[in-house]
């Protein structure tokens, strides 16, 4: 299938990417575990976007779906629902720098009446070759924007 030409500065990430994981907050004791993400070439002009995570012990963590726009040059739009009752919109930009790919978007979150209370986001993607850095800061449960998570993948399959 052919990759949308408006997608073309994305191609790098297409693929599923594997690693180590950290994360942190306030509210909760620090913990590891093993982070997955893919990204996946659907022929239209956008990305389809899946995360899965595991504890070390390999029981299953948190998931989420979404979809990867670039609507215009160097504009990122990130659309992702999460089964803890949250979807996310997030909006922001691609550049390169130095040979690297930056992905940086901020999010505005909805919650269910049942979900703890995230207010907004802000994610960061770096990718050099094939490798994939992330981190993850939320404002939430009466936090300030607080980093939550980072990881270092690999690329395991295109």
């Amino acid at each position: 299938m052919d990759l949308h030409a408006q997608l073309e500065p994305l191609r790098p990430l297409i693929g599923t990417w594997r690693g180590a994981a950290f994360g942190r907050y306030p509210t909760i004791t620090s913990f590891e575990y093993t982070e997955e993400l893919t990204f996946t070439n659907v022929g239209k002009p956008f990305l389809a976007y899946e995360q899965r995570t595991w504890s070390l012990s390999g029981q299953a963590m948190h998931m989420e779906t979404g979809y990867l726009r670039l609507p215009a040059p160097r504009i990122i739009e990130f659309t992702l629902a999460q089964p803890t009752g949250q979807t996310e919109l997030a909006e922001g930009t691609m550049v390169m720098e130095g040979g690297e790919l930056i992905l940086a978007v901020r999010g505005k979150v909805m919650n269910t009446a049942t979900a703890k209370i995230v207010e907004a986001t802000e994610r960061e993607y770096r990718l050099s070759g094939d490798r994939l850095t992330t981190s993850f800061a939320m404002a939430a449960v009466g936090q300030s924007m607080t980093n939550h998570l980072s990881s270092h993948l690999i690329r395991v399959s295109d």
